[in-house]
């Protein structure tokens, strides 16, 4: 059977509209969707007697969210395979477990609590920064949550040839059949060479050039594996978060690739990643490299 996608629901608004993008995603990728909540009542309240009348209010809540998070996605997919459990534990934690037996990890962008108005939760940051699997973190406006636009975007990074992101990105156009949108930003080394009037590739001249060949290496498996995805490739000077952000606009999810990296959380995605996370104008999928692939040149 199949790794379910997991959609992660604390009944906010934010989360609801996670999980309405994860049936969603489900759905095209023919994957059943297990729904969790972490809870920890059982802490604080204390176990009740199997005899007892009366549930702890903390275990009713908790039932309650799952319970209409389940009736809401069965309404949207009838037919979609649909799990729900409750998790004893804090949320980081429990949905960081999930993400070991998960096919795709969703959560919304902010939760419950006085912090929800920030522009990511922590849990969110944490679960992007850590999981094992791909996480997609959603946000952005209604065209992209309703996949109007008709485009995904791939931020390809130095080390990503062949990456789990580049092939992450692939089956999701292939799965939507849309525009894959792929771009490798690049930049000139600050104290690197600089235009000299006897050499022919001096310069911007010679970095786009080995950029636009980066670009070619890292595509070249996917685009064997998946020649039906149209692609559009672009090698664009300038930091690559500032790119990637302002394209989101234009597209219904944001691919990036991460290694995780020992230290604080955010730190650990990458500045590329981290931006899109917080600024990003459509949802962001973080997909996580082998610890063992190198750090320098991450997105």
């Amino acid at each position: 059977m199949e790794s379910p996608l997991v959609v992660g629901v604390d009944g906010s608004d934010a989360s609801l509209t996670a999980l309405d993008w994860g049936v969603d995603e489900a759905v095209r990728h023919v994957l059943p969707l297990r729904i969790v909540h972490a809870s920890m009542w059982e802490r604080y309240e204390g176990v009740v007697p199997t005899w007892a009348e009366d549930r702890p209010p903390g275990q009713v809540l908790a039932e309650n969210i799952v319970g209409t998070a389940a009736e809401r996605a069965r309404r949207r997919a009838p037919g979609l395979p649909v799990t729900t459990d409750v998790l004893a534990e804090d949320a980081s934690t429990g949905l960081l477990r999930e993400g070991w037996e998960g096919s795709i990890l969703v959560v919304g962008s902010h939760g419950r609590g006085e912090f929800a108005d920030l522009l990511l939760g922590s849990v969110s940051l944490v679960v992007a920064a850590r999981a094992h699997c791909p996480v997609v973190v959603v946000r952005g406006d209604r065209q992209a949550l309703e996949a109007r636009h008709g485009r995904i975007l791939l931020g390809v990074g130095e080390h990503d040839v062949d990456s789990p992101a580049v092939r992450f990105a692939f089956r999701e156009a292939a799965a939507r059949d849309v525009e894959l949108d792929v771009v490798r930003a690049w930049r000139r080394p600050a104290h690197g060479p600089v235009d000299h009037l006897l050499t022919k590739r001096a310069g911007g001249a010679y970095f786009a050039e080995e950029s636009a060949d980066l670009l070619d290496k890292a595509l070249e498996a996917a685009v064997s594996e998946h020649p039906q995805v149209r692609l559009r490739r672009s090698s664009v000077e300038g930091p690559a978060h500032r790119v990637l952000t302002e394209r989101s606009a234009a597209a219904d999810l944001l691919v990036v690739g991460a290694r995780r990296r020992d230290g604080l959380v955010g730190l650990e995605l990458g500045r590329v990643a981290h931006r899109a996370l917080h600024h990003a104008s459509c949802p962001v999928a973080v997909v996580p490299r082998r610890n063992s692939e190198p750090a320098e040149g991450d997105l």
